[in-house]
């Protein structure tokens, strides 16, 4: 989804020591645990799609970064055949963005139902796990696997500084921008300008995102 306004124009540095407010701990807390129960059908559902539509386990967790670079197991509903990690070193001569992630829209190891999961962002859902016991939060820098986020310039790492997030400023304005520092000034202008409003403000987009097709994770 576009956003016209442009959030971040330069490299920005965070001018404070960062501390989780305590108004993002409890909405993280009682969020994650409402949309949990709210959304339980889905869940259901969505685990029994995968059992009966993609042999394999239900569930994918793969080692992220989070807060500090500390590793954490983030889980998401699987949308990738089984081998997905152990293919994906033939893929990265087709990788669409610069800088260390890896993102290919046409990635063959997603399965037909997979691309469903992910184009609705029910893949997404057991991250709310993650925010329920305290690895992630509702709003925050996406997390990147440990293998990614170490081969990072030195001034990314600024984005360390908060609990990652299952949705963001550029999961709601630049999710179709390839370059990788574009991500991470969006991250930090999120860091700089941190606030309770801002927070709701980014949640309110994510819906719409979400429900256009455009909020993928």
């Amino acid at each position: 989804m576009k956003d016209n306004k442009p959030y971040v124009v330069q490299n920005l540095q965070p001018h404070f020591t960062i501390k989780s407010p305590w108004w993002k701990q409890t909405m993280d807390f009682l969020g994650a645990g409402f949309l949990i129960i709210l959304l339980s059908p889905l869940f259901i559902l969505t685990a029994i799609g995968i059992k009966l539509l993609m042999p394999g386990p239900i569930m994918f967790t793969q080692i992220r970064a989070g807060k500090g670079g500390v590793p954490f197991k983030m889980y998401k509903f699987r949308s990738m055949v089984v081998d997905a990690e152990q293919l994906k070193a033939a893929l990265l001569i087709q990788n669409e963005r610069d800088g260390p992630a890896f993102k290919m829209n046409d990635d063959p190891r997603i399965t037909p139902f997979g691309h469903f999961i992910r184009k609705s962002s029910l893949d997404e859902l057991p991250q709310l796990i993650n925010v329920l016991i305290g690895d992630m939060s509702l709003v925050g820098p996406r997390p990147l696997p440990v293998y990614e986020d170490k081969n990072m310039s030195q001034w990314h790492v600024i984005r360390r500084e908060l609990k990652p997030g299952i949705t963001g400023l550029w999961q709601i304005s630049a999710r179709d921008n390839a370059n990788f520092d574009h991500w991470i000034r969006l991250d930090l202008f999120y860091i700089n300008n941190l606030s309770l409003w801002l927070d709701i403000k980014i949640l309110l987009k994510t819906i719409p995102a979400v429900l256009f097709g455009r909020g993928a994770m």
